[in-house]
C-alpha cells in the first residue's frame, strides 16, 4: 500500500466514534455496486486529482494535482488522450518536482476546487494554501484574489463555485492547514467557514462559520441557495441566497458517510462525493454506531457517490461495496452521459457512463 493510501486510512482509522442521523424518508432506492466497473484514465506521474471541471467549450477535463500544477486532457496525435500542463498557482517551483510531497504543498500550491466562470472562460481555483486564485482561458500563472479575511491569512481553501461577478468559496478551517487533516477530524474542529467574494467591490464576507470540515460547494440551477458540505458532521447545510429565507440555513440533506465535493448536472440535480462508512441500502431510520479499524477492514468503508434532488431527495445512489478497486472519491462531476470521478489520493482519473 502506498503513502497516500495509507494516509487517507488513518484518517478514517482515528474517527473511532460516530453520532449518525439519518432520515429514512431519504434513503428510500437500492444502492447500485457499479462504481468497480468505472474505467481508469492515468496520469502519468501525478497524483490525487481532487477536483474535475470542463470549460465552456466543454473542453477538458481539466483537474488539480499534488505537485500544484493544473492539467487538462486533449486528444493528441493518432488520437490519443494526453495531460498537458495547463495552469500553476506558485511562482516557486524550481523544486515541486514529485508527485507527493505533502511537504512542499505550501510552496509549490495544492489546488483542490475548480470550477469555470461559463461566460469568460476564467478557471477559479481554491487552493489550499495560497487561497482562491483565477486564471484566463489561455492558462499560465494564476492570480490571486483572497488570501487573507480580516488580516489574518486563509488556513484550508478547499472549493469554490461562480455566479458572475460572485465567488462562493469555502475554508475548511482556521487552525488547521490541509497537511493537517488528520488533527482537523480527530479534534472536532468547527472553525470551518462559507465565504463570498465580490469581484467588483473586492470585499470578502463570511456567510456562513463555526462548521465542521467545511469542503464541497454548489450553487443551485437558479442560484437561489448555494449548499456547503459539512465533511465530519456528514450532512450538507443550505444557504439562502434568495427568497422569503434569505440570510438563514438549514440542514438539506443528512448522508451515510463523509461528504466531499458536491457538483450540479444540466438537470439541477447534485451529485455528492462520499466515503460511505456502511452500504446505503443497509441504512434505515436514526441509528448510533461504533466505527473501527476492523469495520473498515472489512469493506464496510467504500467510495459512493449519491444523487440528490434539488430539495435534496435521494435519486440514486452509485457505490465501489468492496472498495477495492475505486477505494476513494473526492468528487463526480457528470458530462454527456458520463460520470468523471476524482479523488484527492489517487494517481488516476476514473469515469463510469451512465
Amino acid at each position: 500500500m502506498n503513502a497516500s493510501n495509507i494516509l487517507f486510512l488513518t484518517i478514517i482509522a482515528l474517527i473511532v466514534s460516530v453520532n449518525l442521523a439519518l432520515n429514512d424518508s431519504k434513503i428510500v432506492l437500492k444502492s447500485q455496486n457499479v462504481l468497480s466497473k468505472s474505467k481508469i484514465i492515468h496520469l502519468n506521474g501525478a497524483i490525487g486529482p481532487e477536483s474535475v471541471a470542463f470549460d465552456p467549450n466543454g473542453e477538458g477535463p481539466y483537474i488539480g494535482v499534488g505537485d500544484g500544477r493544473i492539467l487538462k486532457l486533449q486528444l493528441g496525435s493518432q488520437n490519443r488522450l494526453s495531460w498537458i500542463d495547463f495552469a500553476v498557482t506558485s511562482s516557486h517551483r524550481t523544486n515541486c518536482t514529485l508527485p507527493f510531497a505533502p511537504e512542499m504543498e505550501h510552496v509549490c500550491g495544492r489546488p483542490l476546487g475548480l470550477r469555470f466562470d461559463t461566460k469568460t472562460g476564467d478557471l477559479y481555483i481554491a487552493d489550499a494554501y495560497l487561497g482562491l486564485q483565477v486564471v484566463g482561458p489561455k492558462g499560465g500563472l494564476a492570480t490571486p484574489l483572497v488570501q487573507k479575511f480580516q488580516g489574518k491569512p486563509l488556513v484550508f481553501t478547499n472549493d469554490v463555485d461562480v455566479d458572475g461577478d460572485v465567488i462562493y468559496f469555502t475554508d475548511t478551517s482556521t487552525k488547521y492547514q490541509r497537511w493537517q487533516f488528520l488533527t482537523s477530524f480527530s479534534s472536532g474542529d468547527m472553525t470551518g467557514r462559507l465565504m463570498k467574494y465580490v469581484k467588483s467591490t473586492k470585499k470578502v464576507t463570511v456567510l456562513l462559520g463555526d462548521l465542521a470540515f467545511a469542503n464541497g460547494i454548489a450553487l443551485n440551477k437558479n442560484r437561489s441557495f448555494v449548499l456547503v458540505t459539512e465533511t465530519t458532521n456528514f450532512r450538507i447545510l443550505r444557504y439562502w441566497l434568495k427568497g422569503p429565507l434569505v440570510g438563514t440555513h438549514d440542514i438539506f440533506a443528512d448522508l451515510p458517510g463523509f461528504p466531499d465535493n458536491i457538483r450540479i448536472n444540466s438537470r439541477g440535480e447534485f451529485w455528492v462525493a462520499l466515503q460511505a462508512i456502511r452500504s446505503v441500502s443497509s441504512i434505515s431510520g436514526l441509528g448510533k454506531f461504533r466505527f473501527t479499524p476492523q469495520q473498515m477492514d472489512e469493506g464496510q468503508l467504500h467510495p459512493t457517490a449519491i444523487k440528490l434532488s434539488e430539495d435534496g431527495r435521494v435519486l440514486e445512489v452509485l457505490e465501489d461495496v468492496e472498495g477495492k478497486t475505486l477505494r476513494s472519491i473526492s468528487e463526480v462531476e457528470e458530462k454527456d452521459g458520463k460520470l468523471w470521478i476524482g479523488s484527492v489520493v489517487m494517481p488516476f482519473l476514473r469515469v463510469y457512463g451512465l
